[in-house]
């Protein structure tokens, strides 16, 4: 029926993009000006941190993947459902998913899950450590490509490297990031992050490559940078070293619930501001009708 599908619209349409969305022409237009690029991880929080970095005029929000505790078919059941819930709160801001790495096995399977993730309304997708045979088919078949090098998030860099660790300390290592990004480019990628590597390295990549390079962890000259929602809001038990915490959000919902149960508590809360009063005269049938019950 009309108007069951939460992604779409039952009034036809000739784009399912909003113009005021940032789509990656516009990401493009900010590295093309030399105008950084802000970009937020809502990590395990919900699409309300992602509509307030909306609200705030943050261009690019990294979603991670829908459920990583879940098995990943299952995850990949839910993205649509989960992405769209992110973009019906945040109409703006460049969705960028982060694929589970499940969805992009083979070119095909790239393909169709990238252009599922378009549908929910993503405007990029990430699929972590992809192969340049895959990521040419999907970026070559109309799927907004944005990638990652350097240290890559994830189980992959437990096979790579030995652990989530910072690479491309010597020169040939870092010549392998550097590769690794000119061949994405090349490929079809539109933009990338680059991770946990030395200042040197973002700095060379980010102003040879023609497409935005984002900054995680990299410091250095590069087109923007990203912070995870919990680390801005200082939520890590250890704080990441190259993260800045922006504030204390526990502290704030703590005091928050604590003064409101307090009023409760102490009468306080509610008050006869907080409710409405029945009729004088319906009040009276009332208690009537509740006598003869």
């Amino acid at each position: 029926m009309p108007g069951e599908n939460p992604y779409f619209s039952p009034i036809p349409k000739m784009s399912l993009a909003d113009r005021s969305r940032k789509t990656i022409a516009y990401l493009q237009k900010l590295k093309d000006e030399g105008t950084p690029i802000v970009q937020h991880c809502p990590s395990m929080l919900g699409p309300v941190f992602t509509m307030a970095a909306n609200m705030a005029g943050v261009d690019i929000c990294r979603l991670p993947p829908s459920d990583t505790a879940r098995d990943p078919e299952e995850a990949v059941k839910r993205s649509m459902e989960y992405i769209g819930s992110h973009r019906a709160l945040a109409p703006q801001i460049h969705i960028n998913y982060v694929m589970e790495t499940v969805s992009h096995v083979s070119p095909y399977e790239g393909l169709k899950h990238g252009a599922r993730a378009h549908q929910a309304g993503a405007d990029s997708v990430l699929p972590m450590g992809i192969n340049n045979e895959v990521l040419k088919y999907m970026a070559d078949n109309y799927v907004v490509v944005y990638g990652h090098v350097g240290a890559i998030s994830g189980w992959q860099t437990m096979g790579a490297f030995g652990g989530y660790k910072r690479i491309g300390k010597t020169a040939e290592e870092a010549l392998k990031v550097y590769k690794m990004a000119y061949e994405y480019q090349e490929n079809g990628m539109k933009c990338m992050s680059i991770e946990l590597v030395p200042i040197e390295v973002s700095n060379t990549v980010a102003k040879k490559m023609r497409v935005p390079v984002i900054g995680i962890a990299a410091g250095g000259a590069c087109d923007g940078s990203e912070m995870v929602d919990a680390d801005t809001f200082d939520l890590m038990a250890s704080p990441a070293s190259h993260a800045k915490q922006y504030a204390n959000f526990m502290e704030f919902a703590v005091g928050a619930y604590g003064a409101w149960a307090n009023d409760v508590r102490t009468g306080v809360y509610p008050t006869d501001e907080n409710g409405t009063h029945m009729d004088e005269q319906e009040l009276e049938k009332f208690l009537d009708l509740v006598d003869k019950v």
